[in-house]
């Protein structure tokens, strides 16, 4: 005979209703409760797919605050964009959940009474732990971290055809402006620009990589690093910066201080955000196919057991005016 969820009730010392709002993911129950009354529910071979299959499946996108200012970062809007296509088409319910270290992240996501959950972008350990504790399915967009389900574009070969693309051009002082190294794509970026350099012989120069200034906006930042840059002996003829939004920052300081791009600086960003081929001069960037991450997200969530741990999407550099004027 099948396993009831009154067999489970019974197995758990609980009630029938207690087992179905753990297994629904329901308030009302403590994260240790519930993850006992479904280790339990699983131990006897019960199939809570039926319980769950009265209903539609409900996911929540999990946005750092730092990254939900969307009309000035809109990398994540798109990604968004992708996981709301790929739910329409698996049946799922989307909802955005935007949220800080601080903030009551298991109260906020009871409320939602998620069945999956994706995390796009920087999360602190401690907050990627805490959800992956909820032992619902749960995967990470644009970031990593141990054997967690992923998805990132494919950082480093960005770097590389990046800085790639600068020194066939010619340029020689090129460098890196870098985010938060908390964030694996900066670091990931940044060994694709040096395994470049060290393939054309040239010696990383330290001074070259700088980091924005933590605690500016992110645009702020970015001019504010570029001035660094600047102010050298020595300046770039070149720079590549983690993103798009840095780029267009480095791209606007160097503007102002009366330099010429491409002719005095070449410059070039990553993911090719929209007002990326409306800057002037227009900017050649790295492509990343921000809608294919989050469908790729929502497919990890739902069939996560039979795909690889860690997925990677390719890339594409795309030259414009800001290095080929």
């Amino acid at each position: 005979m099948p396993v009831t969820i009154r067999d489970v009730a019974e197995a758990a010392g609980v009630s029938i209703s207690t087992v179905s709002r753990a297994l629904k993911n329901q308030r009302g129950l403590s994260d240790d409760t519930r993850r006992m009354i479904r280790k339990i529910a699983s131990d006897v071979g019960y199939n809570a797919g039926r319980l769950r299959s009265a209903k539609a499946k409900r996911l929540v996108f999990m946005v750092h605050r730092q990254h939900s200012h969307f009309s000035v970062n809109p990398f994540f809007s798109d990604v968004l964009h992708g996981v709301e296509d790929a739910c329409r088409e698996f049946g799922i319910v989307p909802t955005l959940l935007t949220c800080g270290p601080t903030d009551p992240i298991r109260e906020q996501l009871r409320l939602h009474e998620p069945d999956m959950i994706l995390a796009a972008g920087f999360f602190e350990t401690e907050v990627l732990d805490m959800v992956a504790a909820l032992d619902l399915p749960f995967a990470l967009i644009d970031f990593s971290l141990r054997d967690m389900l992923a998805v990132n574009p494919d950082n480093a070969t960005g770097g590389y055809l990046a800085t790639r693309h600068l020194l066939d051009i010619g340029r020689q002082r090129i460098a890196y402006i870098a985010g938060s190294l908390a964030h694996v794509s900066i670091l990931e970026r940044a060994q694709g620009y040096r395994r470049a350099l060290f393939e054309a012989g040239i010696l990383a120069d330290p001074e070259l990589e700088v980091v924005a200034p933590l605690g500016l906006a992110h645009d702020r930042g970015a001019s504010a690093a570029m001035q660094q840059l600047l102010r050298l002996r020595k300046p770039p003829d070149a720079v590549f910066a983690c993103n798009d939004m840095a780029a267009l920052a480095a791209l606007d300081t160097c503007l102002a201080a009366g330099l010429r791009v491409p002719e005095d600086v070449a410059i070039v960003g990553f993911d090719d955000v929209q007002t990326a081929a409306s800057a002037k001069p227009p900017l050649t960037t790295v492509r990343v196919d921000r809608q294919a991450l989050g469908r790729m997200g929502v497919a990890l969530a739902m069939q996560g057991g039979s795909l690889p741990r860690l997925n990677t999407l390719p890339v594409e550099l795309i030259v414009r005016q800001s290095t080929v004027g």
